[in-house]
């Protein structure tokens, strides 16, 4: 296996920089193995849905995690939170700017009050761990001085908080969105449930290492980032009962398969899918388009095979919008 399987041009044009309103109106590109694959919308994903399926989505909510601050000396500052490290929400594991810089037990402010105190380097190198000091609950404190983060591949900043979160959102906790949820309508969901189908819920913690391009040659080699995931047993049993488990996204896909793959309903994964990989869980995966390289394309590798390829070939031909904001995909595993 080669770094290189795993890369395609992908034009500045083709990243999707706004999102489309209704959210449903996002092209859907529909798998039909060997056949020509179908051009349809996200609205029209209730015609590939039948009776005894059960779709699963990733329900975290995205948090404000970006603050912009400055030091003691007037210098500019950011931090980007990436996971809590206490039940409080007080302390944090945090990229930060400019981390060469910055030292043990220096406050950050923001608006002339202190609001981070840098705490340490974690262990791997790559963070620091951080601590909020401002005062009041954390959570409000990020309502009220952060932003919500965007990938740096958006630079438009034109889209409301509102339009990088799901419609069914709940636990405050990501720094980066489950994004193939993102073009759901409660009317669209209303027809779902109308048809007789099922919804179960998990959470995944997305942390900004999920999009992180793949470095090591043999792409085997990555050390994968580790996320905290959530599946209740009825999840499982649901799952089991159905007659395919269609999942919304890489991060619905990667919380089934690791309840399934280490037994247990809840704790950290480093789950790394790639080829050959034996799927427990997951029939069906509605995904949007991602970045070269990445560990998210692995994923769909071990998912269709190499035809991703000419999936990705055809959406670039036929102008499909790519990542975050941008259109999904339809993929089943079981067609040839």
């Amino acid at each position: 296996m080669r770094l290189e399987d795993f890369d395609y041009p992908l034009p500045d044009e083709r990243i999707a920089q706004h999102p489309l309103e209704p959210r449903d109106s996002a092209r859907l590109l529909v798998d039909q193995g060997s056949s020509a694959p179908l051009h349809r919308q996200v609205s029209d994903l209730p015609e590939y849905l039948s009776e005894g399926d059960l779709l699963v989505v990733n329900d975290t909510k995205v948090i404000p995690a970006r603050l912009r601050l400055h030091r003691a000396s007037g210098g500019g500052a950011e931090a980007l939170l990436l996971e809590p490290l206490d039940t409080e929400r007080r302390t944090w594991e945090a990229m930060v700017r400019p981390a060469k810089k910055l030292h043990p037990g220096e406050e950050l402010f923001c608006d002339g009050e202190p609001l981070v105190r840098v705490v340490r380097r974690s262990e791997s190198g790559d963070t620091m761990i951080i601590e909020l000091i401002g005062e009041g609950d954390p959570l409000t404190l990020l309502h009220e001085h952060g932003e919500m983060p965007l990938p740096p591949y958006i630079t438009a900043r034109s889209a409301g908080d509102d339009r990088y979160q799901t419609i069914y959102a709940a636990e405050p906790a990501s720094s980066a969105a489950p994004t193939a949820g993102l073009h759901f309508t409660p009317e669209l969901m209303q027809r779902i449930e109308a048809m007789g189908i099922q919804t179960r819920r998990v959470e995944l913690v997305v942390g900004l290492d999920t999009f992180k391009p793949v470095s090591a040659a043999d792409p085997r080699d990555h050390v994968i980032h580790s996320e905290r995931y959530r599946v209740q047993p009825e999840v499982l049993e649901a799952c089991a009962a159905a007659r395919r488990v269609v999942a919304v996204g890489t991060t619905s896909v990667r919380a089934l398969e690791s309840a399934a793959t280490f037994g247990t309903g809840a704790g950290r994964t480093r789950l790394f899918i790639h080829r050959p990989y034996d799927w427990k869980v997951v029939d069906v995966l509605m995904t949007n388009f991602h970045m070269p390289r990445t560990t998210l394309l692995m994923m769909i590798d071990a998912f269709i095979g190499p035809r991703w390829r000419e999936l990705y070939d055809e959406a670039l031909r036929e102008q499909y919008r790519f990542l975050s904001f941008g259109d999904a995909m339809l993929l089943d595993r079981s067609v040839n």
